[in-house]
């Protein structure tokens, strides 16, 4: 289980762990809660530069059709290909199993993104 206070967050409901210069990117539980059941994702390719803020992939469920966007600008270095086949992973586990990608980044650009305790009160209480 992933220490959520550790984490940092979006007002789009994305999470980030940074180790280093590498920052592993998620849907909070919230978010997968509120898309309902997950049925297709579409990431990004590996070695795409990406920019904060900007869409740079896709998560469909029964309900509804959600965009992803990037946290911080970077690289792509990884994509969770278990999430792409399985996308229940993603409502099963966000904050483990259904991490979403991985990008080098700056670590200074994940310094100013929510902190548990404001994402917490952007969503009344829950992660």
């Amino acid at each position: 289980m992933t220490d959520q206070t550790a984490l940092k967050y979006t007002a789009e409901h994305e999470w980030i762990a940074l180790d280093g210069d590498t920052a592993t990117v998620g849907i909070t539980a919230f978010a997968a809660d509120k898309l309902g059941d997950i049925v297709f994702v579409e990431l990004p390719t590996v070695g795409a530069e990406v920019s904060a803020g900007v869409v740079c992939g896709e998560i469909e469920s029964t309900k509804s059709v959600g965009e992803l966007y990037a946290p911080v600008a970077g690289t792509v270095a990884a994509v969770n290909e278990a999430a792409v086949e399985d996308p229940a992973l993603i409502n099963a586990d966000p904050f483990g199993k259904g991490w979403l990608l991985t990008l080098t980044v700056d670590p200074a650009a994940v310094a100013a993104l929510l902190d548990h305790a404001a994402y917490l009160e952007l969503t009344g209480g829950q992660a």
